[in-house]
């Protein structure tokens, strides 16, 4: 296989509303949006969203809810299983999160990669399960 360069790396998320996507992504995490896309063909209203630069580049996150439900593609239903965050203080992250009623599960715990975790419900993360990290 050919070893391929990568240069950003974007997360796209959906969700039939934008808007409370944007209230936990930007609202609760911080992150900053860059700009916004809008195309019939792919029925889709997008935020996109930065995080900043790692090693590979540029980091995004991308929103997304359909123009029309109804359509394909459905940019709402992702198959995504779960998206993993760095924090600078995990006590002080779900110490936040708990004042904000989002929800946090499994307590804080070690995970795989060896650090310690803890994982935000899907329904206080508008149907994607965050590991905090």
């Amino acid at each position: 296989a050919p070893n391929l360069s990568v240069g950003f790396v974007v997360i796209a998320i959906g969700n039939l509303d934008k808007q409370k996507l944007g209230d936990f992504w930007i609202g609760h995490l911080g992150l900053t949006k860059v700009k916004d896309f809008t195309s019939e063909k792919e029925n889709v209203d997008e935020d996109v969203l930065t995080i900043g630069k790692g090693p590979l580049g540029t980091v995004e996150i991308d929103l997304m809810a359909p123009l029309d439900p109804e359509k394909s593609p459905k940019v709402h239903i992702p198959a995504l299983n779960h998206i993993g965050l760095w924090v600078d203080n995990l006590e002080n992250a779900v110490e936040y999160c708990e004042k904000n009623e989002i929800k946090v599960v499994g307590g804080i715990r070690m995970g795989a990669s060896g650090h310690n975790v803890t994982f935000v419900h899907p329904k206080s993360a508008c149907g994607i399960l965050l590991e905090l990290v």
